[in-house]
């Protein structure tokens, strides 16, 4: 008997036939979330009680959901971020943890350089403006020549910082293990944190979700930043604590900031009342190019875990 497979995701195949054709080409049984939005626990558990693999979105797969998934072996999520699954308990139930590392990093590397063109040049606000039927100008900033600080110089750190010095920026990074070859390479000054804060016009993150659920940039952390500075993040919302950076944007303190993630999504929090602030609906990796790849390799990994040689 072929083992069982659940498509979680809500938008499969819609960017690519080429995910489903090789599902059926497998000799997988499988099926494919009908409801068109992300999966809540009890529906996983529903759709998933009798399977052995998931192809997975962004939905919770906590102990609570994995304990009762009796049958589950493989999680062969769609996208980098894993943090969705409590890694330990899949771990305990012996449940293989698989990812597609690479395709997200140029259409999230590509949103952050956009995000920091639309500050500096002041695009949305411009954008407000002219839909108000306001004929208002606000003198921007070049790119070239700005001190840029790019906080983790993984995958999509590193190749925002490439982007940058391409473009002319004076790059800067800060990494617990930082690749000194790559920085030489490239001339990228690495330097600690908290330099990097006080010194760098523009700021950008590109790290994981921290222990113990602690800010990256609490209130001490966005007061030490240079004043007029600007802040992108990319990477997760629980990185910055968005009450303070509130605060340090309607002082006036911080320039401006531009946010796809955030702690609590859907957002609908009040940073979305100020006029210097970009706000996205966490679509870093959302490209017709990538998400078709992604399903791609998430459906091969899935494919190579049950398949092993075809």
């Amino acid at each position: 008997m072929s083992p069982r497979v659940l498509v979680a995701l809500s938008t499969f195949g819609e960017y690519s036939d080429e995910p489903r054709r090789l599902l059926n080409e497998s000799g997988l049984e499988y099926s494919v979330n009908p409801l068109g939005r992300r999966l809540v626990r009890e529906e996983i558990i529903e759709m998933g009680k009798d399977c052995e693999g998931i192809v997975a979105g962004v939905e919770p797969y906590d102990e609570y959901v994995l304990d009762r998934l009796p049958r589950l072996r493989c999680i062969s999520r769609c996208g980098v971020g894993i943090d969705n699954i409590s890694l330990e308990k899949a771990r305990e139930k012996g449940i293989a943890v698989r990812n597609t590392p690479e395709v997200v990093v140029l259409p999230v590397a590509e949103l952050t350089i956009g995000m920091i063109f639309d500050l500096l040049r002041n695009l949305t606000y411009h954008t407000h403006e002219l839909r108000s039927k306001r004929w208002t100008k606000k003198a921007g900033n070049l790119l070239c020549g700005r001190k840029v600080g790019v906080i983790g110089l993984g995958r999509i750190g590193k190749k925002v910082a490439e982007l940058l010095t391409g473009l002319g920026a004076d790059v800067y990074g800060a990494d617990i293990r930082p690749d000194h070859e790559w920085a030489r390479r490239t001339g990228v000054k690495v330097i600690p944190l908290g330099s990097l804060l006080t010194e760098c016009d523009v700021i950008t993150i590109h790290v994981s979700v921290l222990e113990n659920d602690r800010f990256l940039l609490g209130g001490r952390e966005l007061q030490a930043v240079r004043k007029g500075a600007l802040i992108v993040n990319v990477s997760r919302g629980e990185v910055i604590d968005e009450e303070a950076l509130h605060d340090a944007l309607k002082s006036g303190h911080l320039g401006g900031a531009a946010l796809d993630v955030f702690r609590k999504e859907p957002y609908d929090g009040p940073l979305s009342d100020l006029d210097n602030v970009v706000l996205t609906p966490h679509i870093a990796t959302l490209t017709e190019e990538s998400r078709g790849q992604m399903e791609i390799e998430a459906v091969q990994n899935l494919i190579d875990f049950f398949r092993p040689g075809n």
